[in-house]
């Protein structure tokens, strides 16, 4: 019996730190690219780690503040603060959206290889949520 249950803990703790489950790991958005979700310190983060060539802008045009619109959106952390409240949900934390140079309060919420996040102003009644799927590959990270 112990020898099942070591292999076999491993392969489940293996698992969870390549972020297979839950929130953490690598997701690809609607338009194609791809955003690495990850500790940083107690809370979560949210970076893009690849862009797609259906992304509306490989730089950040859209942001309010106007020195940083030519900065590259590879690389560009665009979750922050996020508070695991469990494996499979994340709360509390900021959105940003380069298409609308707009930031949010948001939440996201694992089931399986779907990530449903959900960016709003005030409430989360006032908002949307974007699906999210976890990439089933490889990424070759873009070039900051």
């Amino acid at each position: 019996m112990k020898r099942i249950f070591v292999p076999v803990l491993f392969l489940l703790v293996a698992a969870t730190a390549r972020g297979e489950k839950g929130v953490l790991g690598v997701w690809k958005n609607p338009t194609g690219s791809t955003i690495q979700i990850f500790r940083c310190g107690a809370n979560v983060c949210a970076k893009v780690i690849a862009i797609s060539s259906k992304a509306p802008s490989h730089i950040d045009s859209e942001n309010p503040n106007k020195a940083l619109r030519k900065r590259p959106i590879c690389g560009l952390e665009i979750g922050r603060n996020f508070h695991l409240t469990g494996p499979d949900h994340a709360e509390g934390g900021k959105l940003y959206d380069p298409e609308s140079g707009n930031t949010y309060s948001g939440s996201m919420t694992s089931d399986g290889d779907t990530l449903e996040l959900r960016g709003y102003v005030g409430i989360s009644l006032f908002g949307r949520t974007e699906t999210w799927t976890r990439a089933q590959k490889d990424v070759a990270p873009c070039q900051a």
